[in-house]
């Protein structure tokens, strides 16, 4: 048996996330000749300019890096246009492809993303999974359109979603299973056209980049959707309430369906690790916080440092 051409792939990434993928085609037969990644950005206290996830990736494997931008760029399109690549594979590059980019790989372009389609298209697929509390996630593999996340499906994957389980949690899971389907796609494009599967015109929803404009907690909302909220924006930008006037950030959490009847927000215990507050429906048990500017702690850490009464109100 003849083994097909490997194929000469170009890979568009930036965050951890595309890490898996990129390692996985490295590791495979087909060449990544090189990568496309999001202009360095100012972290830390200082503010210095650090490369991302994928950038240090590429450069321990002494791959050349292209950072444009501006994707209509006519330098980088030419710098594109010489690598010669038979397929692009994209893995959260976090920027709208042209179609003149589009144009440039023989194969045309793919896509790993971090959602069942056509649920959930979009920026923050996994964030927006866990704060609706979806029971499952998954990957989906597919042909990069001009529309959003709109192409035709090539491959999925699904995962359940547990009841506790944060973003922090199911997104490094998701990239692990969508780095291994993906290596099969681009292994059955090598020997030819594969079956793509349109997505279907119902079920679209689209997921919004998270912002600290998500955190505030409105305690008349049931306590299972305050829990996915805390859950999917975990480990950023994490959920918010404030008592007596300072701000609290509710790290990890735990709904009780049935609770006390007391006004939402109120506390309804306050003593050992319980710290419970009602909510429009059921209870909140708060089981790790930060209050502002100190270290997280547990709930028994924080009321022993925080006496609380019965009865006082968070907003």
């Amino acid at each position: 048996m003849v083994t097909p051409a490997a194929l000469r792939i170009v890979f568009f990434g930036t965050p951890a996330f595309a890490v898996p993928t990129l390692r996985a085609l490295l590791a495979s037969r087909h060449p990544v000749i090189g990568v496309v990644t999001q202009p360095d950005r100012p972290r830390g206290r200082g503010q210095q300019l650090q490369p991302g996830p994928v950038k240090i990736l590429a450069a321990g494997h002494g791959l050349p890096v292209l950072q444009p931008l501006k994707m209509r760029d006519e330098g980088f399109l030419d710098a594109l246009r010489a690598w010669q690549p038979d397929l692009g594979v994209v893995a959260a590059y976090g920027r709208i492809l042209t179609d003149a980019l589009l144009a440039v790989p023989r194969l045309g372009t793919i896509n790993v993303h971090a959602s069942l389609l056509p649920r959930w298209r979009g920026a923050a697929p996994v964030h927006r999974a866990v704060m609706a509390g979806d029971r499952e996630s998954g990957v989906t593999i597919m042909r990069v359109v001009r529309e959003l996340d709109a192409g035709p499906m090539l491959d999925v994957a699904t995962r359940p979603i547990a009841d506790d389980e944060t973003s922090a949690e199911v997104e490094p899971a998701l990239a692990s299973l969508g780095a291994a389907r993906l290596v099969s796609v681009v292994d059955r494009l090598a020997e030819g056209p594969i079956p793509e599967q349109p997505q279907p015109a119902e079920g679209v929803t689209y997921a919004e980049r998270v912002t600290r404009a998500d955190s505030p907690i409105d305690w008349s909302r049931p306590a299972k959707a305050l829990h996915d909220q805390v859950r999917g924006l975990h480990p950023w930008p994490l959920a918010t309430t404030a008592l007596g006037g300072q701000r609290l950030i509710v790290v990890r959490s735990a709904a009780a369906p049935e609770g006390p009847e007391a006004a939402p927000g109120t506390v309804v215990e306050a003593a050992g690790d319980r710290l419970v507050i009602a909510a429009g429906s059921g209870a909140l048990r708060l089981l790790e916080v930060k209050p502002e500017g100190r270290r997280v702690m547990t709930a028994r850490e924080f009321l022993a440092g925080h006496p609380i009464r019965v009865g006082a109100r968070l907003e």
